[in-house]
């Protein structure tokens, strides 16, 4: 089996292991099907030789085996293995859960923002239709309560209006579309704290769930849910294990419980413990989310109190970050939420992988198993070791690390999942290690022990213990997840194999990200314009100048050409110049005023007539 198999034929294998087992009645996922596919590989039982090209036979019997393997529902090993495809598959930690949800959350809303953005209204009716969408998109961004109900819309819509009038459309629609976006996002935020105030104070509430009392009662209750997976886990592990001990100091007991698969069913519950750790290290993490956001969200809304109170008119300088911190804190409760039902989905969906414990093992059979053997807890056994410690001096070459000699020793990153690196290879158990007693560092990687005598003999050829933990892992696959050793095996096959890259099954080792800033350009820059690197560049330039030294500039000129030439004249613009040719005058006259007597006769047959001017001279006006 070569390991630069082509991943055509990897493909090829994965997709006709998943059809026979289709045909069977069992669907199964390329994921596990790839993993059991390595699994089958590494089994030195089944004789694969990954330095050699596999045959039509090899290749044959290996999706037989496969088949036979993921078939077998009986087998502790499997359900393991799904288990950890699983986890795998669909485990997010908070920051990628919530930031994965803000996606989702930017798509739903993606097309209600395109309309109110990309909108230009003209007319009164136009403007109140954009408004009405700005009014949805608060609605639904908050996520306090739904479009179809009538009371929560004009709960919205009666807020918005505060804080944004339709008066201000022609400003709001002249804004940039990034600006657009922003003022949107602004609007949701006021508008989802003017609604928290407005509850708190009993004027509506709309559709808004109690979020801080539904988590203060359900973190808790699915907090005891893990719990209690938790410490059956650590039951059935110590119950195991002791088992397996008695079977290696007693031959006969040995090959009465050889057949019932007590290691494999030992490692299911070793991964299933540690799944349920992480989950309850999430759930932990939550209740402190939300007992620290329940305090600020409380002394928030009491400071808006006091500022508000009966006043009738408020500076929005002194209420707006309010009503934003209020919307902050209740995203966050609704985060928290979210992953609760995150959470909560994955410890019912992880029950259905350790079923297979009360299958093979039920109470009463474990109970006539367990007569005359001791079983102790990983307390215990911790407790037992704690006063005997390595000594240093015992060993020239090798580095041991202790609580007090050492920085962070909590933080160090210890190998094999804390598990005692001698009893996994040699007894096959999954021991918890005691670094009281000394932590060894080889090659830059940290073991832990059970006992000082695993220290002590694991210490005296690391390398070959290391090498036994791997055979171990090849026998068992479901070890290489479990006990972290995804390093020791990335060359077996490319990891293009699965659909999804970032949530392969086979993750790299843990990596820290480094970065250094240097000053740019500290000399002045000695950039020779005229260096040439190419070879054949400077032979054509020397062959350029050889050539011009023997060539003359000559110039002559001919009757069509000795006229043109490039002529310039310089003339004066035209002034702006303007005359005046007529004056307008007026002058004023006397009135003639002339009267005439006489004229209509008298009692003498004669007419006389006297005519009287009284005009006045021109000198007098």
């Amino acid at each position: 089996m070569s390991c630069d198999l082509d991943e055509s034929v990897i493909k090829k294998i994965i997709r006709k292991i998943g059809q026979e087992c289709t045909a069977q009645g069992q669907t199964v996922s390329e994921t596990l099907v790839a993993f059991m596919v390595k699994a089958v590989v590494l089994d030195p039982v089944n004789d694969f030789h990954v330095d050699q090209s596999p045959t039509e036979e090899d290749v044959q019997s290996l999706i037989q085996l496969c088949v036979t393997r993921l078939l077998d529902t009986t087998n502790p090993s499997l359900s393991t293995i799904k288990m950890q495809v699983y986890f795998d598959m669909n485990y997010a930690n908070r920051a990628e859960l919530l930031r994965e949800q803000c996606h989702v959350m930017e798509g739903r809303l993606a097309p209600v923002v395109r309309d109110i953005t990309q909108s230009c209204p003209r007319v009164q009716e136009e403007m109140e239709n954009v408004y009405q969408k700005i009014v949805s998109y608060v609605l639904l961004s908050s996520g306090l309560g739904s479009p179809t109900d009538i009371e929560a819309v004009r709960e919205v819509a009666a807020a918005l209006q505060s804080v944004f009038p339709q008066t201000e459309m022609i400003t709001f629609i002249s804004l940039s579309k990034k600006n657009k976006e922003q003022q949107l996002r602004n609007f949701a935020m006021l508008v989802t704290g003017i609604r928290l105030y407005n509850k708190e104070c009993g004027k509506g509430g709309s559709g808004i769930d109690d979020l801080p009392a539904i988590l203060n009662e359900a973190i808790p209750s699915a907090t005891r849910t893990v719990d209690e997976c938790l410490n059956t886990c650590h039951m059935l592990a110590h119950q195991y294990t002791a088992l397996l001990e008695s079977t290696q100091e007693d031959p006969q007991r040995y090959t009465q419980l050889s057949s019932l698969k007590l290691k494999e069913a030992l490692f299911n519950v070793r991964q299933y413990e540690a799944f349920l750790c992480i989950l309850l290290s999430d759930a932990i993490t939550s209740a402190q989310e939300v007992k620290k956001m329940n305090v600020q969200f409380a002394a928030t809304m009491e400071q808006l109190k006091n500022t508000v109170q009966d006043k009738v008119a408020i500076d929005t300088k002194e209420v707006f970050p309010l009503f934003v911190a209020l919307s902050n804190l209740w995203s966050g409760f609704q985060d928290e939420i979210l992953l609760l039902s995150f959470l909560t989905n994955m410890t019912n969906n992880l029950q259905q992988f350790s079923e297979i414990q009360s299958q093979l093992f039920p109470e009463e059979v474990l109970t006539s198993l367990l007569e005359g053997v001791t079983v102790k807890s990983d307390e215990e056994r911790i407790r037992e070791t704690m006063g005997t410690r390595v000594n240093v001096s015992d060993f020239k070459n090798q580095e041991w690390l202790f609580p007090e000699t050492t920085d962070n020793f909590d933080q160090l990153l210890i190998q094999y999942h804390g598990f005692c690196a001698h009893a996994i290879g040699v007894k096959g158990l999954t021991l918890p290690g005691n670094p009281a007693i000394g932590i060894l560092k080889h090659k830059e990687r940290c073991y832990v022990f059970s006992s000082k005598e695993a220290a002590y003999i694991f210490a005296e050829d690391p390398d070959k213990f290391i090498q036994l933990n791997v055979e171990k892992a090849k026998e068992h696959a479901e070890l290489i997840q479990l006990l972290e050793l995804h390093h020791q095996f990335e060359y077996l096959f490319p990891r293009a194999q699965d659909r999804n890259r970032d949530k392969s099954l086979i993750k790299l080792t843990k990596k820290c990200d480094s970065s250094t800033q240097t000053d740019t350009h500290i000399l002045p820059p000695t950039i020779v314009t005229s260096y040439e690197w190419n070879e054949w560049e400077l032979r054509r330039k020397a062959i350029k100048l050889a050539n011009l030294r023997r060539k003359l500039t000559h110039a002559m000129q001919t009757d069509l050409s000795h006229m043109r030439r490039e002529n310039s004249t310089q003339v004066y613009l035209p002034k702006d110049v303007s005359t005046q040719t007529k004056r307008d005058n007026s002058s004023n006259v006397p009135r003639p005023q002339i009267f005439l007597e006489g004229l209509r006769g008298g009692s003498s047959p004669t007419t006389h007539m006297v005519k009287v001017d009284l005009t006045r001279a021109v000198d007098e006006t």
